[in-house]
Protein backbone atom coordinates (compact mmCIF):
# COMPACT_ATOMS: atom_id res chain seq x y z
CA UNK A 1 0.00 0.00 0.00
CA UNK A 2 1.35 3.82 -0.55
CA UNK A 3 0.13 7.08 0.37
CA UNK A 4 1.23 10.10 2.11
CA UNK A 5 2.53 9.96 6.01
CA UNK A 6 2.97 13.44 7.68
CA UNK A 7 5.16 15.01 10.29
CA UNK A 8 5.82 17.99 12.44
CA UNK A 9 9.66 17.95 12.67
CA UNK A 10 11.78 21.36 13.59
CA UNK A 11 8.49 23.24 13.85
CA UNK A 12 8.37 22.02 9.56
CA UNK A 13 5.84 20.31 8.30
CA UNK A 14 6.90 17.52 6.37
CA UNK A 15 5.29 14.47 4.11
CA UNK A 16 6.55 11.43 2.20
CA UNK A 17 5.29 8.37 0.49
CA UNK A 18 4.11 5.92 2.60
CA UNK A 19 5.77 2.27 1.64
CA UNK A 20 3.81 -1.01 2.97
CA UNK A 21 3.78 -4.35 1.26
CA UNK A 22 1.74 -5.97 4.32
CA UNK A 23 -1.09 -2.99 2.71
CA UNK A 24 -0.99 -1.39 6.35
CA UNK A 25 -2.75 2.35 5.99
CA UNK A 26 -0.32 5.22 6.95
CA UNK A 27 -0.23 5.96 10.41
CA UNK A 28 -2.23 8.60 11.08
CA UNK A 29 0.34 10.12 14.69
CA UNK A 30 3.75 10.51 13.71
CA UNK A 31 6.80 11.80 15.69
CA UNK A 32 10.47 12.09 15.65
CA UNK A 33 12.08 10.00 17.97
CA UNK A 34 15.90 9.23 18.17
CA UNK A 35 18.35 7.11 20.48
CA UNK A 36 17.00 9.00 24.04
CA UNK A 37 13.68 7.12 23.58
CA UNK A 38 13.35 4.18 26.17
CA UNK A 39 11.56 1.27 25.13
CA UNK A 40 9.08 1.73 28.06
CA UNK A 41 8.44 5.08 26.39
CA UNK A 42 8.71 3.57 22.83
CA UNK A 43 5.80 0.45 23.51
CA UNK A 44 3.35 2.90 25.01
CA UNK A 45 3.41 5.41 22.71
CA UNK A 46 2.81 2.53 19.86
CA UNK A 47 0.06 0.99 21.75
CA UNK A 48 -1.38 3.99 21.81
CA UNK A 49 -1.21 4.67 17.78
CA UNK A 50 1.74 7.05 17.52
CA UNK A 51 4.24 6.21 15.37
CA UNK A 52 8.03 6.91 15.50
CA UNK A 53 9.95 8.25 12.88
CA UNK A 54 13.71 7.29 13.58
CA UNK A 55 16.52 9.43 13.30
CA UNK A 56 19.04 8.02 15.52
CA UNK A 57 20.94 5.39 15.16
CA UNK A 58 20.07 2.58 12.83
CA UNK A 59 21.26 -0.53 15.44
CA UNK A 60 19.82 1.11 18.46
CA UNK A 61 16.50 1.17 16.56
CA UNK A 62 16.84 -2.56 15.82
CA UNK A 63 17.89 -3.08 19.43
CA UNK A 64 14.51 -1.13 20.47
CA UNK A 65 12.28 -3.19 18.05
CA UNK A 66 13.43 -6.14 20.17
CA UNK A 67 12.98 -4.71 23.18
CA UNK A 68 9.42 -3.82 22.19
CA UNK A 69 9.05 -7.51 21.57
CA UNK A 70 10.01 -8.67 25.17
CA UNK A 71 7.31 -6.22 26.23
CA UNK A 72 4.67 -8.15 24.26
CA UNK A 73 6.19 -11.43 25.48
CA UNK A 74 6.22 -10.61 29.14
CA UNK A 75 1.99 -9.93 28.46
CA UNK A 76 1.69 -13.24 27.93
CA UNK A 77 -0.91 -15.25 25.71
CA UNK A 78 -4.72 -16.38 25.89
CA UNK A 79 -4.93 -19.98 25.63
CA UNK A 80 -8.18 -21.28 24.06
CA UNK A 81 -10.55 -23.63 25.45
CA UNK A 82 -10.82 -25.25 22.09
CA UNK A 83 -8.69 -25.37 19.00
CA UNK A 84 -10.44 -22.92 17.12
CA UNK A 85 -10.68 -20.52 19.78
CA UNK A 86 -7.00 -21.34 20.31
CA UNK A 87 -6.37 -20.08 16.59
CA UNK A 88 -8.67 -17.31 16.78
CA UNK A 89 -6.81 -15.80 19.85
CA UNK A 90 -3.10 -16.75 18.23
CA UNK A 91 -4.34 -15.20 14.68
CA UNK A 92 -4.91 -11.39 17.06
CA UNK A 93 -2.39 -11.91 18.81
CA UNK A 94 -0.05 -11.97 15.77
CA UNK A 95 -1.88 -8.72 14.63
CA UNK A 96 -1.67 -6.76 17.62
CA UNK A 97 2.29 -7.80 17.75
CA UNK A 98 2.38 -6.53 14.18
CA UNK A 99 0.74 -3.49 14.48
CA UNK A 100 2.43 -2.31 17.41
CA UNK A 101 5.98 -3.14 16.13
CA UNK A 102 5.20 -1.83 12.96
CA UNK A 103 5.07 1.69 14.65
CA UNK A 104 8.61 2.15 14.36
CA UNK A 105 9.22 3.73 11.05
CA UNK A 106 12.87 4.31 9.21
CA UNK A 107 12.79 7.02 6.84
CA UNK A 108 14.32 6.27 3.19
CA UNK A 109 15.91 8.67 0.57
CA UNK A 110 16.35 8.11 -3.42
CA UNK A 111 17.57 5.08 -4.74
CA UNK A 112 16.70 2.96 -1.07
CA UNK A 113 19.39 4.84 0.93
CA UNK A 114 18.65 5.52 4.66
CA UNK A 115 19.95 8.04 5.94
CA UNK A 116 20.80 7.05 9.89
CA UNK A 117 24.05 6.27 11.16
CA UNK A 118 25.55 2.36 11.24
CA UNK A 119 22.47 1.92 8.60
CA UNK A 120 23.18 -0.87 6.19
CA UNK A 121 23.60 -1.10 2.67
CA UNK A 122 19.83 -2.15 1.53
CA UNK A 123 19.64 -1.09 -2.11
CA UNK A 124 19.46 -4.48 -3.69
CA UNK A 125 16.80 -6.24 -0.95
CA UNK A 126 14.75 -3.23 -1.45
CA UNK A 127 15.29 -2.61 -5.74
CA UNK A 128 14.00 -6.89 -5.66
CA UNK A 129 10.94 -5.81 -3.33
CA UNK A 130 9.82 -2.36 -4.24
CA UNK A 131 11.45 -1.95 -7.72
CA UNK A 132 13.55 1.01 -8.44
CA UNK A 133 13.25 4.16 -6.59
CA UNK A 134 13.86 7.87 -7.06
CA UNK A 135 11.97 9.59 -4.09
CA UNK A 136 11.63 9.68 -0.61
CA UNK A 137 9.97 7.16 1.25
CA UNK A 138 9.13 5.69 5.17
CA UNK A 139 8.42 2.14 5.98
CA UNK A 140 8.59 0.52 9.29
CA UNK A 141 11.88 -0.85 10.21
CA UNK A 142 9.85 -4.51 11.16
CA UNK A 143 9.09 -4.61 7.21
CA UNK A 144 12.17 -3.32 5.93
CA UNK A 145 13.86 -6.53 7.88
CA UNK A 146 11.66 -9.16 6.57
CA UNK A 147 12.67 -7.23 3.43
CA UNK A 148 16.57 -7.97 4.47
CA UNK A 149 15.46 -11.66 5.36
CA UNK A 150 13.54 -12.54 2.37
CA UNK A 151 16.99 -11.03 0.08
CA UNK A 152 19.32 -13.56 2.18
CA UNK A 153 16.66 -16.15 1.61
CA UNK A 154 16.87 -15.71 -2.34
CA UNK A 155 20.60 -15.14 -2.21
CA UNK A 156 21.41 -18.32 -0.68
CA UNK A 157 18.25 -20.35 -1.86
CA UNK A 158 16.76 -23.56 0.06
CA UNK A 159 18.24 -26.66 -0.29
CA UNK A 160 15.24 -28.97 -1.69
CA UNK A 161 16.68 -32.65 -1.39
CA UNK A 162 13.75 -34.31 -3.79
CA UNK A 163 15.78 -32.17 -6.58
CA UNK A 164 19.31 -32.58 -4.78
CA UNK A 165 19.23 -28.86 -5.51
CA UNK A 166 18.29 -25.04 -3.73
CA UNK A 167 14.79 -23.07 -4.76
CA UNK A 168 15.84 -19.41 -4.61
CA UNK A 169 12.44 -18.10 -3.24
CA UNK A 170 11.80 -14.11 -4.58
CA UNK A 171 10.41 -11.45 -1.99
CA UNK A 172 6.34 -12.02 -1.50
CA UNK A 173 6.78 -15.83 -2.77
CA UNK A 174 5.85 -18.31 -0.44
CA UNK A 175 8.81 -20.57 0.02
CA UNK A 176 8.97 -24.42 0.55
CA UNK A 177 10.47 -24.67 3.86
CA UNK A 178 8.17 -27.56 4.84
CA UNK A 179 9.33 -30.31 2.56
CA UNK A 180 7.32 -33.04 3.48
CA UNK A 181 4.88 -32.80 0.58
CA UNK A 182 7.46 -32.57 -1.82
CA UNK A 183 8.31 -36.37 -0.86
CA UNK A 184 5.11 -37.25 -1.68
CA UNK A 185 5.13 -35.91 -4.88
CA UNK A 186 8.51 -37.28 -5.43
CA UNK A 187 7.34 -40.93 -4.56
CA UNK A 188 3.76 -41.10 -6.03
CA UNK A 189 3.27 -43.23 -9.01
CA UNK A 190 3.16 -41.28 -12.17
CA UNK A 191 0.12 -41.69 -14.37
CA UNK A 192 1.48 -40.12 -17.47
CA UNK A 193 4.24 -38.41 -18.56
CA UNK A 194 3.14 -36.04 -21.20
CA UNK A 195 1.62 -33.05 -20.19
CA UNK A 196 1.22 -31.97 -16.87
CA UNK A 197 -0.34 -28.62 -15.15
CA UNK A 198 1.39 -27.30 -12.01
CA UNK A 199 -1.61 -24.97 -10.37
CA UNK A 200 -0.15 -22.43 -8.43
CA UNK A 201 3.45 -22.56 -9.34
CA UNK A 202 4.79 -20.54 -6.80
CA UNK A 203 9.11 -20.37 -6.75
CA UNK A 204 7.90 -23.16 -9.59
CA UNK A 205 9.29 -26.46 -7.22
CA UNK A 206 6.82 -28.57 -7.98
CA UNK A 207 6.92 -27.86 -11.71
CA UNK A 208 10.84 -28.55 -11.24
CA UNK A 209 10.10 -32.28 -9.62
CA UNK A 210 7.61 -33.01 -12.08
CA UNK A 211 9.84 -32.66 -14.88
CA UNK A 212 13.22 -34.41 -13.29
CA UNK A 213 10.71 -37.44 -12.53
CA UNK A 214 10.25 -37.33 -16.86
CA UNK A 215 7.47 -35.08 -17.51
CA UNK A 216 8.13 -33.87 -21.00
CA UNK A 217 5.81 -31.15 -20.97
CA UNK A 218 4.65 -28.99 -17.90
CA UNK A 219 2.59 -25.88 -17.68
CA UNK A 220 2.58 -24.12 -14.51
CA UNK A 221 0.43 -21.47 -13.72
CA UNK A 222 -0.23 -18.36 -10.76
CA UNK A 223 -2.13 -15.36 -10.67
CA UNK A 224 1.26 -13.52 -8.83
CA UNK A 225 3.52 -11.54 -11.02
CA UNK A 226 6.28 -12.28 -8.34
CA UNK A 227 5.50 -15.78 -8.29
CA UNK A 228 5.95 -15.96 -12.09
CA UNK A 229 8.88 -14.15 -12.32
CA UNK A 230 10.44 -16.00 -9.44
CA UNK A 231 9.03 -19.38 -11.48
CA UNK A 232 11.07 -18.58 -14.36
CA UNK A 233 14.52 -17.46 -12.42
CA UNK A 234 14.30 -20.88 -10.88
CA UNK A 235 14.05 -23.12 -13.84
CA UNK A 236 16.25 -21.29 -15.84
CA UNK A 237 19.10 -21.82 -12.98
CA UNK A 238 18.09 -25.67 -12.43
CA UNK A 239 17.81 -26.04 -16.60
CA UNK A 240 13.95 -26.94 -17.16
CA UNK A 241 12.88 -23.84 -18.70
CA UNK A 242 12.29 -25.25 -21.87
CA UNK A 243 10.18 -28.04 -20.86
CA UNK A 244 8.00 -25.82 -18.62
CA UNK A 245 5.86 -23.06 -19.74
CA UNK A 246 5.04 -20.24 -17.33
CA UNK A 247 1.08 -19.11 -17.49
CA UNK A 248 -0.69 -15.60 -15.72
CA UNK A 249 -3.70 -17.75 -15.49
CA UNK A 250 -5.76 -18.39 -12.68
CA UNK A 251 -5.84 -22.08 -11.73
CA UNK A 252 -5.96 -24.21 -15.04
CA UNK A 253 -4.98 -23.57 -18.48
CA UNK A 254 -6.37 -24.11 -21.62
CA UNK A 255 -6.81 -28.29 -22.79
CA UNK A 256 -6.33 -31.31 -20.81
CA UNK A 257 -3.50 -32.90 -19.28
CA UNK A 258 -2.55 -36.84 -17.28
CA UNK A 259 -1.62 -34.97 -14.43
CA UNK A 260 -2.45 -32.23 -12.79
CA UNK A 261 -1.17 -30.77 -9.14
CA UNK A 262 -1.91 -28.03 -6.58
CA UNK A 263 -0.89 -27.08 -3.39
CA UNK A 264 -3.48 -24.67 -2.66
CA UNK A 265 -3.07 -22.70 1.30
CA UNK A 266 -3.58 -25.15 3.82
CA UNK A 267 -6.10 -22.77 6.26
CA UNK A 268 -9.54 -21.81 5.31
CA UNK A 269 -9.21 -17.91 6.78
CA UNK A 270 -9.03 -15.07 5.84
CA UNK A 271 -5.44 -13.74 4.87
CA UNK A 272 -4.65 -9.81 7.34
CA UNK A 273 -2.38 -9.17 4.27
CA UNK A 274 -1.01 -9.99 0.69
CA UNK A 275 1.99 -11.95 1.88
CA UNK A 276 -0.16 -14.31 3.80
CA UNK A 277 -1.94 -15.32 0.44
CA UNK A 278 0.10 -18.46 0.40
CA UNK A 279 -1.27 -19.90 4.09
CA UNK A 280 -4.69 -18.71 4.26
CA UNK A 281 -7.75 -19.54 1.86
CA UNK A 282 -10.23 -17.64 2.88
CA UNK A 283 -13.76 -19.65 1.96
CA UNK A 284 -11.49 -22.24 0.07
CA UNK A 285 -11.90 -20.66 -2.54
CA UNK A 286 -8.68 -21.94 -4.63
CA UNK A 287 -9.21 -25.45 -2.70
CA UNK A 288 -13.25 -25.53 -4.30
CA UNK A 289 -11.92 -24.32 -7.78
CA UNK A 290 -9.57 -26.57 -8.32
CA UNK A 291 -12.14 -29.20 -7.14
CA UNK A 292 -14.57 -28.43 -9.35
CA UNK A 293 -12.48 -27.55 -12.60
CA UNK A 294 -10.64 -30.59 -12.19
CA UNK A 295 -12.70 -33.40 -14.00
CA UNK A 296 -13.12 -31.24 -17.22
CA UNK A 297 -9.26 -30.37 -17.51
CA UNK A 298 -8.39 -34.31 -17.27
CA UNK A 299 -7.18 -36.10 -19.70
CA UNK A 300 -8.61 -40.01 -19.91
CA UNK A 301 -6.86 -41.67 -17.22
CA UNK A 302 -5.64 -38.66 -16.11
CA UNK A 303 -5.44 -37.88 -12.02
CA UNK A 304 -5.05 -34.84 -10.00
CA UNK A 305 -2.68 -34.65 -7.06
CA UNK A 306 -4.02 -32.65 -4.77
CA UNK A 307 -1.45 -31.57 -1.53
CA UNK A 308 -3.40 -30.81 1.69
CA UNK A 309 -2.64 -30.94 5.42
CA UNK A 310 -5.09 -31.31 7.93
CA UNK A 311 -4.48 -28.84 10.58
CA UNK A 312 -7.45 -26.92 9.16
CA UNK A 313 -9.13 -30.54 10.34
CA UNK A 314 -7.67 -30.39 13.70
CA UNK A 315 -8.13 -26.65 14.23
CA UNK A 316 -11.83 -27.29 13.66
CA UNK A 317 -11.84 -24.49 10.38
CA UNK A 318 -13.34 -27.68 7.87
CA UNK A 319 -13.88 -30.93 8.25
CA UNK A 320 -12.91 -34.10 6.68
CA UNK A 321 -16.36 -34.83 6.00
CA UNK A 322 -16.81 -31.70 3.91
CA UNK A 323 -13.91 -31.98 1.98
CA UNK A 324 -15.17 -35.83 0.99
CA UNK A 325 -18.36 -33.90 0.30
CA UNK A 326 -16.18 -31.64 -2.18
CA UNK A 327 -14.77 -34.08 -3.32
CA UNK A 328 -17.80 -36.46 -4.66
CA UNK A 329 -19.75 -32.85 -5.58
CA UNK A 330 -16.88 -32.10 -8.50
CA UNK A 331 -17.87 -35.49 -10.09
CA UNK A 332 -14.32 -36.99 -8.66
CA UNK A 333 -13.04 -39.92 -6.42
CA UNK A 334 -10.72 -40.68 -4.44
CA UNK A 335 -8.19 -43.18 -5.68
CA UNK A 336 -5.56 -43.31 -2.80
CA UNK A 337 -4.14 -40.66 -0.32
CA UNK A 338 -0.58 -40.68 0.58
CA UNK A 339 0.29 -40.10 4.11
CA UNK A 340 3.37 -37.82 5.49
CA UNK A 341 4.41 -36.70 9.30
CA UNK A 342 5.42 -32.97 9.15
CA UNK A 343 9.06 -32.17 10.02
CA UNK A 344 9.03 -28.51 10.85
CA UNK A 345 10.32 -27.44 14.80
CA UNK A 346 6.69 -26.27 15.66
CA UNK A 347 5.09 -29.91 15.76
CA UNK A 348 7.39 -30.37 18.72
CA UNK A 349 7.36 -26.83 20.14
CA UNK A 350 4.89 -27.36 23.39
CA UNK A 351 4.75 -23.42 24.10
CA UNK A 352 3.17 -23.44 20.29
CA UNK A 353 -0.45 -21.98 20.57
CA UNK A 354 -0.95 -24.41 18.05
CA UNK A 355 0.36 -27.02 19.37
CA UNK A 356 -2.37 -29.88 20.49
CA UNK A 357 -3.19 -29.19 16.44
CA UNK A 358 0.06 -29.46 15.63
CA UNK A 359 1.68 -32.36 16.89
CA UNK A 360 -1.84 -34.20 14.82
CA UNK A 361 -1.16 -32.89 11.89
CA UNK A 362 -0.56 -34.83 8.54
CA UNK A 363 0.39 -33.98 5.21
CA UNK A 364 -1.53 -35.71 2.36
CA UNK A 365 -1.47 -36.09 -1.31
CA UNK A 366 -4.94 -37.21 -2.31
CA UNK A 367 -4.81 -38.35 -5.89
CA UNK A 368 -8.31 -37.50 -7.41
CA UNK A 369 -9.60 -39.19 -10.66
CA UNK A 370 -12.75 -38.21 -12.63
CA UNK A 371 -15.62 -40.20 -11.52
CA UNK A 372 -16.90 -42.59 -14.27
CA UNK A 373 -20.37 -41.33 -15.74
Amino acid sequence: MTGLIHWIENEQAFSARWQSESATPAPRRVMVADDRMTADDAWRLACSGTALLWRGDFQNARQLLQAMGRRIERKGRKKGSTPLEAFNLHRLAQSQRARTLGMLLIPFQPGHLIPLRRAPDVVQACTQAYGPNNDTYVCSLRELLGLIGAYEWRKNGVEISALQARIHPHYGVFSPLRGEYLDLIENAPLPATDLAYDIGTGTGVIAALLAKRGIKHIIGTDTNPRALACAEDNLQKLGYADSIKLENTDLFPAGQAGLIVCNPPWLPARPSSPIENAVYDPDSQMLMGFLNGLAAHLAPSGEGWLILSDLAEHLGLRSREALLKAIDAAGLTVLQRLDIRPRHPKTNDADDPLYEARKQEVTSLWRLGARPT
